[in-house]
C-alpha cells in the first residue's frame, strides 16, 4: 500500500527508549516486546520510535548496528542492518515495522496501538504482520547470544507495506556495495493460513502489471460514422488475452493467473462514443515464465485480436524465484515440527514479500505468525503463539550453527 497521512498514536513513548546496559527481562520476553512496538504507530512511512526501539535492544547485547535512511521517493525511510561476529557463515533474520494503517478506530475492541494482552491475545496492528514475528526472532537471537562460530544479522526495514522504494530493496543493494555477505535468511512473513506449523514459505510468484489503451474517435452514438468506438477493439483484445490459461503450474508452483482489474472509458453519459478505452491486468507467474517470455506471451495474444492497441508494462515487476530443497528448508521444517508437533508445507503461494529482494544476496525461507487477522480490524495472535515462534527460532539458531558453521 502507498504510505499514508501520519497516525496520532493512541499509546506510545514520546520518543525512542534509550539503549539498555544489559537485555532486560522485557527484551527478552517476545510479548512484551511484540506491545512495546504495537505502541509505537509505525503506519508507513513513520518509524514513530519503532525501529530505535529494535536497535537499542540490538546495540545493548553487543550488535553493530547501522541505521541507513533512503529517500529515492521523495520520504527519508529508516532501515536497519545489524550484525554481531564477524565469521561466517551469517544466519539473517528479516522483516519490517511498518504497518498497514488502522482504519476506523471505533471498530477495533482494543486500540489498534495499545499493545492490548487480554485472554491470552495480543491485539494490535501489526500483531501479525509483523511486529509479533520481529519480537519473537529477536528475542529468540538476545536469548542465544553471539554465536561461538559464525554470525546472526537483522535486516529491518521501514517500507514493506508502502511502494517498498526506500526499504529492503535499497539495504540489500547497500550490502552488495559493502561486499557483506548473508548465507540465509528467515523472513518473518505471517506464512501460516490456520494453525502455527501450516505452511513456510519458499518461493514467491512473480508479478508483471501492464495497461491496454486503444484510441478511437469521439463522436456522438447516433452518429457513428463519424466516430470510431474503441470498446469493441478492447473487448476483443481482452478476449484474447485471456482465452487460455498461461500454464497448468510446475513441481513447487501454482498454475500462473493473469486477472484483468478493470476496463475503463472514463464515460459517464450513453450518448458519447469514447476517445479511448483501457484495461489493467495483473499476472503472477510461476517458474515456467521469465519476465521477458511472459511479456513476449501477454503481446502474442494480444496481437491474435487483429486490433491496434498500445502497451504499457508497469514499473516494480518481480520475477518469481524458489529456494530449493536442501539442507536450509529441512532445518526450517524440522525446527516447527520440533516444537508444534506439524510439518510445514512448502508453499510458493500468496502475493509478494520483500524475499523477492532479498533472494538476491542469499537463499531465503519464509516463516512467521498465522495470517488470519492481518491487516484487519483487531488484528490479533495468541499469546501461545509468539511464544512457539519464539522457540521456532530459537532452535532454528542453534540448528543452524550446529549444521553449517
Amino acid at each position: 500500500m502507498t504510505g499514508a497521512a501520519p497516525v496520532k498514536p493512541q499509546t506510545a513513548p514520546s520518543a525512542p527508549p534509550a539503549p539498555l546496559a544489559t537485555p532486560s527481562a522485557t527484551a527478552a520476553d517476545p510479548v512484551a516486546l511484540a506491545a512495546e512496538l504495537i505502541r509505537a504507530p509505525s503506519v508507513t512511512p513513520r518509524s514513530a520510535g519503532a525501529l530505535e526501539l529494535v536497535a537499542g535492544r540490538l546495540e545493548a547485547a553487543g550488535y553493530r548496528v547501522e541505521r541507513l535512511t533512503f529517500e529515492t521517493g521523495g520520504i527519508p525511510i529508516p532501515n536497519l542492518y545489524a550484525r554481531i561476529g564477524t565469521d561466517s557463515p551469517n544466519l539473517c533474520f528479516a522483516g519490517h515495522v511498518d504497518v498497514v494503517p488502522e482504519g476506523d478506530t471505533a471498530q477495533w475492541a482494543h486500540g489498534p496501538f495499545a499493545g492490548t494482552v487480554q485472554d491470552g491475545v495480543l491485539y494490535g496492528r501489526g500483531a501479525v504482520d509483523m511486529k509479533g514475528a520481529v519480537a519473537a526472532f529477536l528475542a529468540a537471537a538476545l536469548a542465544h547470544g553471539k554465536p561461538a562460530r559464525g554470525s546472526l544479522s537483522f535486516l529491518i526495514t521501514g517500507d514493506e507495506e508502502g511502494p517498498a522504494l526506500d526499504g529492503t530493496v535499497q539495504v540489500v543493494e547497500w550490502l552488495k556495495a559493502k561486499g557483506e555477505t548473508i548465507d540465509h535468511c528467515v523472513l518473518g512473513e505471517p506464512t501460516n493460513p490456520d494453525a502455527l506449523g501450516d505452511a513456510f514459505k519458499v518461493g514467491r510468484r512473480g508479478s508483471l502489471s501492464g495497461i491496454i489503451t486503444v484510441k478511437g474517435v469521439q463522436g456522438h452514438v447516433a452518429y457513428p460514422h463519424l466516430a470510431d468506438n474503441p470498446v469493441p477493439r478492447l473487448v476483443k483484445l481482452v478476449a484474447a488475452l485471456t482465452a487460455a490459461p498461461l500454464d497448468e503450474g510446475s513441481d513447487f508452483f501454482p498454475p500462473s493467473n493473469l486477472e484483468v482489474v478493470s476496463v475503463d472509458v472514463g464515460n459517464p453519459v450513453f450518448n458519447l462514443i469514447p476517445a479511448q478505452a483501457t484495461a489493467r491486468f495483473n499476472v503472477r507467474f510461476n517458474d515456467r515464465f521469465s519476465l521477458e517470455s511472459l511479456k513476449g506471451e501477454i503481446v502474442r495474444r494480444l496481437d491474435t485480436a487483429g486490433a491496434a492497441y498500445a502497451l504499457d508494462f508497469q514499473p516494480g515487476a518481480s520475477q518469481s524465484f524458489l529456494t530449493a530443497p536442501g539442507p536450509f528448508t529441512d532445518l526450517v521444517a524440522d525446527a516447527v515440527e520440533a516444537v508444534t508437533g506439524r510439518r510445514p508445507e512448502p508453499s510458493t503461494s500468496g502475493g509478494t514479500s520483500d524475499a523477492r529482494f532479498i533472494k538476491d544476496l542469499c537463499p531465503v525461507v519464509e516463516f512467521g505468525l498465522v495470517g488470519r487477522t492481518m491487516h484487519k480490524v483487531d488484528e490479533a495472535t495468541p499469546v501461545a503463539d509468539v511464544h512457539a515462534l519464539t522457540a521456532i527460532y530459537g532452535r532454528i539458531i542453534a540448528r543452524y550453527f550446529a549444521t553449517f558453521a
